[in-house]
């Protein structure tokens, strides 16, 4: 077959080959009727329009916006929170015409995503502080967005309140009476298992803020509680350290965890004990994810608005991309916190008086 091409269509329509050209790339150049004649022709001709890749070349940009991620790309697909968070960005992108790309923090071979992969600016979502991907894209002076990340001074950012969430979910058990209390929490880097000095630990921002927030309550408390750290998506895991917590004679009769997610590893952990929730062993979440309403008992949790902070992610790196485009004054670069809300479903209730 032939290959079309825009002189193609230009000799078809009766045009010159720029008309044709400005069909694709300035519609305002053209009359609506015009316009409509010219991509009626390409498309009887099976032209399947610009190269993108010379598009690009030609505009400065390439039409799409990386997501850097430190977990794997199929937790990015299989975690109900990290979907709707993407979904949302993708919604507040869809009138920009920019398209999404997910980095993985790490590379195979000579590729490395956040060096490699063509963007015009990134969300830095969660990642690993000491992540060397964040190093690259900061490198190559792409226009950031930092979300649940620590903020940096040059980079807006959108966080959630963490810290008075996780504080808001440790003080609910406290007033229920709770003093045997034990934390299920998230880290990619090691070490994971039953932590002894959680104060060790280096932290993604998150996971910081919400220990934190967790201590903020329990240390005043006089509460020492049990630790538990593992990968956002090794439930296997959660479940088995938590379940050689719960075998102790002195088990903790409630557990703060750092997801919805990781709080279901710890009441498979409860089940496979005979452990009634909340009777036995109250459970308290962190996002208010799908799963949070699905489990039975349904969920103590703290609410975080995961659509608002994808769609002010996605608003705030537009507008930074712009910002860039044309060469802009700095000016105070935005950090936007999230508020959280403490949602008291059935799963917590008043400690037992004699631990089962």
């Amino acid at each position: 077959m032939p290959r079309v091409t825009l002189q193609t269509i230009a000799d078809r329509v009766g045009v010159s080959r720029m008309t044709v050209s400005n069909a694709f790339s300035r519609p305002d150049q053209l009359s609506r009727a015009l316009r409509e004649r010219i991509l009626t022709a390409a498309q009887e001709l099976g032209y399947a329009g610009p190269d993108p890749t010379a598009r690009a070349l030609a505009r400065g940009t390439t039409g799409a916006v990386g997501v850097l991620l430190t977990d794997s790309l199929r937790h990015a697909f299989t975690d109900q929170v990290a979907g709707v968070f993407l979904a949302a960005i993708a919604e507040e992108l869809a009138p920009t015409g920019l398209a999404i790309t997910l980095l993985t923090s790490w590379g195979t071979g000579d590729v490395v995503p956040a060096r490699d992969v063509a963007i015009d600016g990134a969300l830095v979502y969660s990642c690993d502080p000491t992540s060397p991907a964040v190093s690259w894209l900061r490198r190559r002076n792409l226009p950031l967005v930092y979300v649940d990340q620590d903020p940096v001074e040059d980079a807006p950012s959108v966080n959630i309140a963490d810290r008075s969430g996780a504080r808001a979910a440790a003080q609910h058990l406290l007033d229920l009476g709770h003093r045997r209390i034990a934390i299920a929490t998230s880290g990619a880097n090691p070490p994971h298992g039953i932590i002894a000095d959680p104060a060790t630990l280096v932290e993604a921002h998150a996971s910081d803020q919400r220990r934190l927030g967790w201590f903020d309550a329990l240390e005043p408390a006089g509460v020492k509680p049990a630790f538990v750290r593992h990968p956002l998506d090794q439930i296997d895991s959660v479940r088995r350290d938590s379940r050689a917590i719960l075998s102790r004679p002195d088990r903790p009769t409630a557990f703060l965890c750092f997801s919805d997610t990781t709080a279901v590893g710890v009441r498979q952990a409860a089940d496979e004990l005979g452990l009634r929730v909340p009777e036995d062993l109250s459970i308290v979440g962190f996002d208010d994810g799908p799963v949070a309403a699905q489990m039975r008992p349904a969920l103590t949790t703290v609410r975080q608005d995961v659509v608002a902070k994808g769609r002010a992610a996605a608003a705030a790196l537009t507008a930074e991309i712009r910002r860039f485009r044309e060469g802009g004054p700095g000016g105070p670069v935005p950090h936007l916190l999230l508020a959280t809300e403490l949602v008291v479903r059935e799963s917590s209730g008043p400690a037992p008086r004699t631990p089962v």
